[in-house]
Parts: structure tokens; C-alpha cells; sequence
């Protein structure tokens, strides 16, 4: 007899299998027991008649407990009404791990309850389709770059220096000198691009952000490209051509996580629908006004200008050419105007703002090195860096994607904690 996954039951319809899984619930009565069950690739109901399974078994079957693991063997079956479109009438239970007291009842819980619990909390209907699809999206991240010619180099977690500024920074010490958890792999990035032209990194990153807001965690996962030979402009074609993919992977392959989460399929399809719009931060700032926001050249948008602004598209928006003041010192110069860099960021609409940002990276060692003085950084931590632009420096792009940001907005989740397996916050450490 094959022992086989639930995903795998359409293969079985009509064949007696053995199915190994846990019990999230049950119903019933004195005649027959509905379970519903799980084995982590989908969610699915044995149902066990008295009359077929003989008293004993259909009494054993009576007694389970919730999250019990057992074995079943039993026939698959369609059945349109089942929201997974099959069943399996049960034969038989092996309980292979008691479960007495699971604390994550079928009852409402509150989230610090459920993020308390969040190594139990996994097993449920919402974390499981949206960690799958987050699954979906750094597998399509690979074969995207793959695709497009990149190499993935690995960047460095504990550094001496700090690329977007020394103000939310993880301070560690590093035997007999200061060091600090990553907030990017850009610079690094930079390196990789001088040798081998287009690279991209993807690993963990760390900011020390004293952030209470549904966008934010103090540790998450980015995915930073960067592309020698290439000006902004390019850089753009390749983001948004990104994005199309990573959404219409998803799309090809989650839809039974989307369905789970009641996420909106057709509007996610009209994402995929290339160009996007962009628009200068000057024209933004001026919509802004215009639309009643109290908001002057030179700032940084909040999350309500964002919303706007993306929702005024429907879709997602560049916005480009950021003051300079407002963003980190590698971004390069426009050529007409000192006060603004060559810059971009990729705003979602729904809600879930910045996804993107990226830049042109400036070449000019002397300009970079005042720029770093400028921010009260030390220039020889830099220095490393600044060589990169005195050993044939070429024109380079790059940009990051947060890998938490992306799977909220596709998901559909109100809150970036959902979007990590083990969320990091201001207020929390654990589990």
C-alpha cells in the first residue's frame, strides 16, 4: 500500500493509500466522525462511519485529541463540496504521537497569545498558506536572476561600518573591536557587481528600528541586485519585470494558499500588467498637496502618503528622483539638480507602501568620501568601498526588496509579523 501526501490524493481517487497526518479538528456523531486533518502541504476530511470501521476502531477514532499524528489508510475520493475537492473515506487510525492539552483551541486567541505560541501557531490554516506562498516567492527570486544572468554572492552579517547610517544599528563586539549586525548587503553587492557584472544578494538583515507599525521588523530578509554597466533607467525595467514574476508565480502555483487566505486573484493578475507608472517625487509631493496632505518638498513620505499615492494608480508606482538630504550617501547625483539623487522607490497599492528602493550609485571618490564625512561616518571603514571607484569604476545600479514587505502585500495580510516564520519586533525575542 503507498503512502502518500494529501496533496497528492487527485492521483488516488478510487485506491486504498496510507496517509500519514495530524488532527486539527473533529465533528460528529455516535454513527460517524469527520476529521479534519493536515500534513503540511494541505488541509483535508477523513470520514470514518461506525458501520464500515467496526466498533473498536470508530471508538479509537472518537477519542483522538487535537494534533494527534497518526497514520489512516483508507480510499480517496472526489468531492465537490470539500474545499480541497477530495476526501478519504477512513478504514483504519495508528496514532503515532498522543496530543493532550494543545493550547491553540478552535476558539478566538489574541495575537501576543498566537505569537506566544507562534512554533505551534505554524500549523494553522493562515501561517501555512502564507509561509508557502513566502516559500514561492524566494523560489521564483532564484530562478528569476538565474534567468536574467546574475550570480548571488553572500554578503557579510557582522560589519564594521553602517551603509544606511549609525542610527538603527545591533551593536555587538567583535573580539577586541566594535561591530554590527548588517542592515544591507548593498555595498558588498558593489563588489560583486566590479567582478562578475550583475550580481544579487539575499540573506538577513538587522535594524534597530524602535518601530511599533504594521511595516516593520528589527530582522527580515532582503534581496539587494546590483548591475554594472547600467543606469537607472534600465534598473527600472529590470525591478517591475521582477516583481510580474514573482507575482505570477505565485499565481501559477498558491492557488489553493490564495484561496485559503480569500486573496483577491484577478487583482493580483492586473499587477503583472507591465509598465508600471512613475512619477518624480516633485510631481508626487505636488499631488500630495494638491489632495490635501500637509506635506512639503524635502520630507520623507509616511505611510499615508504612500497609500495614496499607490492607490491613485492602482497599482504599483515609481517614484523617482528623492531629495538628497532624504536618502543614504552612495546614491548618485542628479546631473541638472544637487539637491536631488538618481533614485526610485516602488510603492504597492492596498496599502503596503515602499517594496523597492534603489538608486544609481555614484562613482566620484572624491564626492563619495565627503558625502561619508558629511553623515559622521569614519572614512576608514569605508575604504574598501571607496576603491571600488578608483580601480575602473563603471556606471551601477541596484536595488533592495524587503522579502517580508512583498509577501504581506501579495498575501494580502494586514500586518508583516504573519509574513516570517519567527517574527523579530521591539517586543519580542521569542519563541
Amino acid at each position: 500500500m503507498e503512502t502518500i501526501r494529501i496533496e497528492d490524493a487527485p492521483h488516488f481517487v478510487g485506491e486504498k493509500v496510507r496517509l500519514g497526518a495530524w488532527l486539527r479538528n473533529k465533528r460528529g456523531s455516535n454513527k460517524m466522525q469527520f476529521l479534519q486533518l493536515r500534513d503540511g502541504t494541505a488541509f483535508f476530511q477523513g470520514v470514518a462511519s461506525k458501520e464500515e470501521v467496526g466498533e473498536e476502531t470508530f471508538a479509537k477514532i472518537k477519542a483522538l485529541t487535537q494534533e494527534t499524528s497518526m497514520y489512516l489508510v483508507g480510499t480517496i475520493r472526489q468531492d465537490d463540496r470539500s474545499p480541497f475537492g477530495y476526501e478519504m473515506d477512513v478504514e483504519d487510525v495508528t496514532v503515532v504521537g498522543e496530543s493532550e492539552g494543545y493550547p491553540i483551541t478552535p476558539k478566538e486567541h489574541g495575537t501576543d497569545f498566537l505569537m506566544d505560541h507562534r512554533h505551534l501557531y505554524l500549523r494553522h490554516i493562515q501561517p501555512f498558506a502564507v509561509l508557502r506562498i513566502r516559500n514561492t516567492l524566494i523560489a521564483a527570486t532564484y530562478e528569476f536572476f538565474n534567468k536574467e544572468g546574475f550570480i548571488k554572492i553572500d554578503s557579510p552579517l557582522l560589519t564594521s561600518s553602517a551603509p544606511e547610517g549609525t542610527t538603527e544599528l545591533f551593536h555587538t563586539e567583535y573580539f577586541d573591536t566594535d561591530a554590527y549586525l548588517s542592515q544591507t548587503g548593498q555595498l558588498y553587492a558593489e563588489a560583486g557587481a566590479m567582478a562578475f557584472g550583475k550580481v544579487f544578494t539575499f540573506g538577513p538583515t538587522f535594524r534597530a528600528e524602535k518601530s511599533k507599525t504594521r511595516r516593520h521588523l528589527t530582522e527580515f530578509w532582503m534581496i539587494e541586485p546590483e548591475m554594472a554597466w547600467m543606469h537607472q533607467d534600465e534598473s527600472l525595467e529590470v525591478q517591475e519585470r521582477y516583481i510580474a514574476y514573482l507575482i505570477q508565480a505565485v499565481l501559477d502555483r498558491n492557488d489553493y494558499e490564495l484561496g485559503l487566505l480569500g486573496r483577491d486573484k484577478e487583482l493580483l493578475k492586473s499587477y503583472t500588467q507591465l509598465p508600471y507608472p512613475r512619477m518624480s517625487y516633485d510631481d508626487a509631493i505636488k499631488l500630495l498637496q494638491d489632495n490635501d496632505f500637509d506635506v512639503e518638498w524635502g520630507v520623507d513620505f509616511g505611510s499615508p502618503e504612500e497609500t495614496f499615492l499607490a492607490n491613485h494608480f492602482n497599482k504599483p508606482v515609481f517614484i523617482t528622483n528623492f531629495p538628497k538630504a532624504i536618502k543614504a550617501f552612495y546614491m548618485k547625483r542628479d546631473d541638472e539638480r544637487d539637491d536631488i539623487v538618481i533614485s526610485a522607490d516602488l510603492l504597492a497599492p492596498e496599502g503596503y507602501g515602499e517594496i523597492i528602493g534603489g538608486s544609481e550609485r555614484d562613482t566620484d571618490y572624491d564626492y563619495l568620501e565627503s558625502r561619508i564625512k558629511e553623515m559622521g561616518l569614519n572614512v576608514d571603514d569605508y575604504q574598501w568601498y571607496l576603491d571600488l571607484r578608483k580601480y575602473g569604476s563603471v556606471p551601477h545600479s541596484g536595488f533592495g526588496l524587503g522579502l517580508e514587505r512583498m509577501v504581506t502585500w501579495v498575501t494580502g495580510e494586514e500586518h508583516i509579523r504573519e509574513a516570517i516564520p519567527f517574527p523579530r519586533t521591539m517586543n519580542r525575542l521569542k519563541p
